[in-house]
């Protein structure tokens, strides 16, 4: 049987509508069921789902007429605001792939990532400014830039494929097209054009890539179907979350990140607001939580969560209708945070980028001992499997190995990195380089990452296991653990830790605290105190402590 159009799926009865096949699809059901509700809001801002809707067809049609092409990339390279999400949805609309781009590259990484995404056009912003200067960053990483000459067509060698840069700035720095002239060219092209577009985006294709923020010196290109990214997002909300047009859900995590754009697509499936933010600053956001009367938080990260309950207006502030909270962090943290939210369940997730961000949540009806030591199941349609890292035989309940994962989640590959991919990938099996384990109920344990493991003395240690340790420590806000040589044991664990506002602690008496508490080869022999991490988009990069502690033994 034929396809059915987008228009006959639409007219289904809700109840009775399958999940959208493609991002643009799901956006125009979603403006079709809920087109007054609020689908996005700022704290100065809100647009509902018809009017995120007509932004994405005009931003679609301004992409067009530079001359984006279905299958090309565009990269987005700002901080979060109404723009961006009208510019990722005008991408997928033009049937084109929406690249985000991690704010926190500096110049050398731009240039890398410009490269390798073969994109044919950038939008960013001056929104930053007072903290970063995205216009100045992308002269310095393409000085050629400046003299371009054509703005619409630019020739710059080291980014052959790279044609037009532009910012949503009222200023038009050297070499980008302003952006008045981008949104004046939408009146070349009709929305009737762009509908054929849409028609014809299929779900196989990509609509997103992002790059992945690891450990390594240069990201990988992650490009995400359409079909999987849309499954996902019905799939958190249909069998975790549960949400309604009711609902306004607040993740202010970067939106070049999986961790703010799979709760839009969960917001997408229910009718639901999703609440941003440009930067996250904690007296602001627990002002916004209150306003918006907030029913589900998603800060997801211990660096926010602890911002939060430890900022002064955090007991003054009504969160009565918060319901529902996400948060991934070390198990003594988990606990302090559902206790400062008691109105609320607390729930994790297990999930990566190169499986649409996430595979599992907690279900809210699992006891309080199951949602703070498991990740949950995953979703229907998900596999999970145990295996030996080396010789890939699967291992039995609660043992532990590295997690390997296949299903609808999953990416194809990472672009243009076929050695990277035949590593990653056995018999349709994605191994995810995490540790990990499966209870008798199949919900998922997670104990760290592979590589993250210390080899203290011929002891296996996990970095997470002592982090867990050290979060119990009352002055200890959040600690993170590295391996650093050893003359006698090889390896050691370094503890780099932030203090709660207001505690003090030395070194010597963190390691005190750990001694007869947990094994003498887990304890850290060395600690650091910091007040600003070394950040990714939302996760701190390990090996740039290391190369802090390698340039102080060296000195």
């Amino acid at each position: 049987m034929a396809k059915s159009s987008i228009t006959e799926r639409l007219a289904e009865p809700v109840a009775e509508r399958p999940v959208a096949t493609t991002l643009c699809e799901f956006l125009l059901g979603a403006a079709e069921r809920f087109a007054e509700q609020d689908a996005l809001v700022f704290p100065d801002s809100a647009l509902t789902y018809a009017a995120l809707r007509e932004r994405a067809f005009e931003r679609a049609r301004s992409l067009a007429a530079l001359g984006v092409e279905p299958g090309d990339h565009v990269g987005i390279l700002m901080p979060n605001c109404p723009e961006y999400i009208e510019l990722l949805l005008g991408a997928v609309f033009a049937g084109a792939v929406a690249v985000p781009v991690n704010a926190r590259y500096k110049a050398a990484e731009l240039a890398y990532v410009v490269e390798n995404a073969d994109l044919v056009g950038l939008i960013t912003s001056d929104l930053a400014s007072e903290y970063v200067d995205f216009a100045g960053l992308l002269g310095e990483a393409f000085p050629e830039l400046a003299d371009a000459g054509n703005p619409r067509a630019l020739s710059i060698e080291p980014v052959p494929r790279l044609r037009f840069v532009t910012s949503i700035s009222a200023e038009t720095p050297p070499g980008f097209l302003s952006y008045s002239a981008f949104r004046a060219g939408a009146a070349d092209v009709s929305e009737a054009a762009v509908g054929a577009r849409i028609d014809g985006v299929t779900g196989t294709q990509a609509a997103i890539m992002m790059y992945t923020s690891g450990t390594t010196a240069n990201p990988k290109g992650c490009p995400l179907g359409h079909a999987a990214l849309a499954h996902n997002g019905a799939a958190m909300n249909r069998e975790r979350y549960f949400l309604g047009p009711e609902d306004r859900l607040w993740a202010p995590l970067p939106m070049f990140h999986m961790a703010s754009i799979l709760p839009l697509l969960c917001c997408f499936d229910a009718g639901a607001a999703l609440l941003s933010m440009n930067r996250v600053e904690a007296g602001a956001a627990l002002e916004m939580l209150e306003r918006e009367r907030a029913t589900v938080a998603f800060p997801a990260f211990p660096t926010i969560t602890n911002a939060l309950i430890t900022h002064p207006r955090f007991p003054r502030t009504d969160l009565g209708r918060l319901r529902r909270l996400n948060n991934v962090a070390p198990l003594e943290m988990l606990r302090r945070f559902q206790d400062a939210f008691p109105q609320a369940v607390q729930t994790g997730a297990y999930g990566l980028t190169e499986t649409c961000g996430v595979i599992s949540y907690n279900h809210p009806d699992e006891n309080l001992e199951s949602r703070l030591t498991t990740c949950g199941a995953p979703f229907e349609g998900v596999e999970v499997r145990i295996a030996d890292p080396d010789s890939g035989a699967e291992l039995p309940t609660d043992e532990r190995g590295e997690i390997w994962v296949r299903g609808f989640t999953v990416f194809e590959g990472y672009y243009k990195a076929p050695e990277k991919n035949a590593e990653s990938f056995v018999d349709g099996w994605f191994r995810t380089g995490d540790l990990g384990s499966l209870d008798d109920a199949n919900r998922i344990r997670y104990h760290g990452r592979i590589k993250d493991m210390l080899k203290v003395g011929g002891e296996n240690v996990a970095a997470l296991e002592i982090e867990s340790f050290l979060a119990t420590h009352p002055a200890v806000k959040l600690a993170v653990v590295i391996g650093v040589p050893d003359e006698r044991l090889l390896e050691v664990a370094a503890a780099y830790i932030e203090l709660n506002p207001g505690a003090e602690a030395t070194e010597a008496e963190i390691i005190d605290f750990c001694r007869g508490r947990i094994a003498s080869f887990k304890a850290p022999r060395h600690v650091r105190f910091v007040t600003e991490w070394p950040m990714s988009s939302t996760k701190i990069q390990k090996f740039k402590l290391q190369e802090w502690f390698n340039a102080e033994r060296g000195a």
